[in-house]
């Protein structure tokens, strides 16, 4: 998680926060003027300041890090003045390139930054137009709506599909809480199977850097603690998942999309997949049970090999090591692994749940405890000056290809 902090501190280089142009990557409509604050020579007033705020408060799209580090510098300016706080720390790297963002405002008077914080968020409002919305399904015997997943039941299958397709199915702080929801409804919901798999091309990409936005008062450590307790509720979620749980891992497989793999019962995934823990290279330690489920499933070497030393799996690799269970042809994947999904949720539905409660309560306790176990090393190492040097290092080399 600190690797998604770091990249984005690289890319919070000095020369892009004293630019006042939004990326055009924001959307296709979106420019901001350096010059917006020439048009009202008295600056937005208060009123136009606070309906500024109520607007981007209701934006459905992410505009950035870039854009959201430009908003935050212009609020602070536009209420308190010019910087007057300390610099944060070198490893307060969140907090460091808010400040930097800040301090590049010099003595940009209050009266004109509400101007320009008005205008950017106004360009936003009209860059997002009606089709910015998230494509969202209503859960299942449920009043709620998911803003990161479409959940669906049908067949006796209850679906929970990563539908973040242009991030690559990249897993926010939201979407780890959204999942959780959809875990805990699916498990008491009328279906036989619970099947999980991805919008678009990807299964998951991992983490999404946007997770380290907003960083709390307590700073990187109270960031790291909160992550923890998100992670460890996480994964608990499937630990306790009374039904059969399948993966239909239908691209590229990352991080903590892989090592819950262990967790689940049938994986079926499609050749092109890949599978991919590169958590040693980046001065991080394994997650999702996987220190404890890896080497039971494909042996300490071969675990070794993925979680100490980053190997990247092919389908059928993973599938020869026992992680996957059948590997499917790209051109019938779909086809095939549904058709036998629907066959399995015609089966008994008290005996399937009872059946694998009997495989899995004798690990149960003990992945409970490596969960915690593996959640706290991580806060150590998230806080870590080795953590940082290692994923600095990491897109340093990234940026030079």
């Amino acid at each position: 998680m600190a690797a998604a902090a770091v990249k984005r501190l690289l890319q919070y280089r000095s020369s892009q926060l004293r630019c006042s142009l939004v990326r055009a990557s924001a959307g296709p409509s979106l420019s901001y003027h350096s010059t917006a604050a020439s048009r009202m020579s008295q600056g937005a007033t208060v009123e136009q300041f606070e309906q500024a705020k109520n607007k981007l408060s209701s934006l459905q799209t992410d505009p950035g890090n870039e854009v959201k580090l430009k908003i935050y510098a212009l609020f602070k300016q536009a209420t308190q003045g010019p910087c007057n706080t300390p610099k944060p720390g070198m490893l307060d790297f969140v907090n460091k390139a808010k400040w930097d963002a800040w301090k590049s405002l010099g003595s940009l008077s209050q009266e004109e930054a509400r101007q320009q914080y008005c205008d950017l968020i106004g360009s936003l409002v009209e860059a997002a137009g009606e089709g910015s919305a998230q494509v969202a399904a209503k859960p299942t015997g449920g009043e709620n709506v998911y803003e990161t997943l479409l959940v669906t039941t049908e067949d006796k299958i209850t679906t929970i599909k990563l539908n973040r397709p242009a991030k690559k199915n990249a897993i926010t702080t939201d979407m780890y809480t959204e999942i959780t929801a959809a875990l805990e409804q699916a498990a008491k919901d009328d279906s036989v199977l619970t099947v999980f798999t991805g919008a678009g091309d990807f299964y998951c990409s991992g983490n999404d850097l946007n997770n380290f936005t907003k960083i709390p008062e307590g700073g990187v450590e109270d960031l790291a603690r909160r992550s923890g307790d998100l992670l460890r509720n996480y994964v608990n979620a499937y630990i306790n998942f009374p039904k059969p749980l399948v993966a239909v891992v239908n691209g590229p497989a990352v991080g903590i999309s892989v090592t819950v793999l262990g967790l689940f019962d049938l994986v079926y995934a499609t050749e092109g997949a890949t599978f991919h823990t590169p958590f040693s290279q980046l001065g991080q330690s394994p997650e999702g049970c996987s220190s404890y489920t890896f080497p039971r499933i494909m042996g300490t070497a071969k675990a070794s090999e993925m979680l100490l030393f980053n190997k990247k799996l092919t389908a059928v690799q993973a599938c020869e090591l026992g992680l996957v269970t059948e590997v499917f042809p790209d051109s019938s994947f779909q086809s095939e692994v549904w058709s036998r999904l629907k066959a399995y949720a015609k089966l008994p539905p008290n005996s399937l749940a009872l059946s694998k409660q009997l495989i899995r309560s004798v690990e149960k306790e003990r992945l409970h405890a490596v969960n915690d176990t593996e959640v706290d090393r991580l806060i150590e190492r998230w806080t870590s000056d080795e953590c940082f040097k290692a994923v600095m290092s990491f897109f340093q080399s990234k940026a030079k290809l």
